[in-house]
Order: structure tokens, then sequence, then C-alpha cells
């Protein structure tokens, strides 16, 4: 748990920053929302990466959430277009997220296992 709240915050903050940047075409002062959405976002994802998690997978999950979610966002408050063809892409994103998230875990069991074997 001590990795993955700092890894929703720096989601969430990465999301509005740049649902933030869209909305600061038009009105400017959005643009303090912006720096600070990802001054924060960048942040939170440092504690992530203290907290342990390994970069492959903090990034790719942060990454990947980031797109769905403001494609998603995006196409609710602006009105950005969000087709078929998009929602299978999305997919894949997830999909991408959840074999590497699995092959990590793989990889961390492995790594305790030689442990335990050498010991």
């Amino acid at each position: 748990m001590r990795k993955w709240l700092p890894l929703l915050a720096a989601i969430v903050l990465e999301v509005t920053a740049t649902l933030s940047l869209r909305a600061a075409l038009d009105h400017p002062a959005w643009y303090a929302v912006v720096a600070a959405g990802y001054i924060s976002s960048i942040t939170a994802l440092s504690f992530v990466l203290r907290a342990g998690m390994n970069i492959g997978v903090a990034y790719g999950i942060w990454g990947a959430c980031g797109v769905v979610l403001t494609a998603l966002f995006a196409a609710g408050i602006f009105g950005d277009a969000l087709t078929a063809v998009m929602g299978v892409g999305i997919a894949f994103v997830i999909a991408g997220v959840l074999c590497v998230e699995v092959g990590s875990q793989t990889a961390h069991q492995r790594q305790a296992q030689q442990e335990g074997a050498e010991a």
C-alpha cells in the first residue's frame, strides 16, 4: 500500500495537469495548475520509487493510466473524439501495463527463490 497510494496520487496529479493544459489554451490562469500538477506528480512518483517499486513498473503504470484517463476525461470534458479504434488502443495499453506488472512480480518471486536457495 506504501507504493500504490503515492502512485495513485501521481497519476491523478498528472492527469489534472494535462487536462489543465488544455483548459489553459482558453484561460491562461490554468497554467498555474499545470505547473503545480506536473511538479507534484513527479514528486509523488519519486516517493513511489523510494518505497521500492521498480522504475519500469511505476513509470509504465503512471504513463499508461495517464494516457487512458486523459483520453477518457478529455472526451467527457472537452468533447474530444473517442472512437472504437481508440478504445482498442486503450485496451492494448491496459494489457501492456498488466504484462509489465505480472512480469515484475514473477521476477521478484524468482529472485526471492534464488536468495532462499543460497541461504
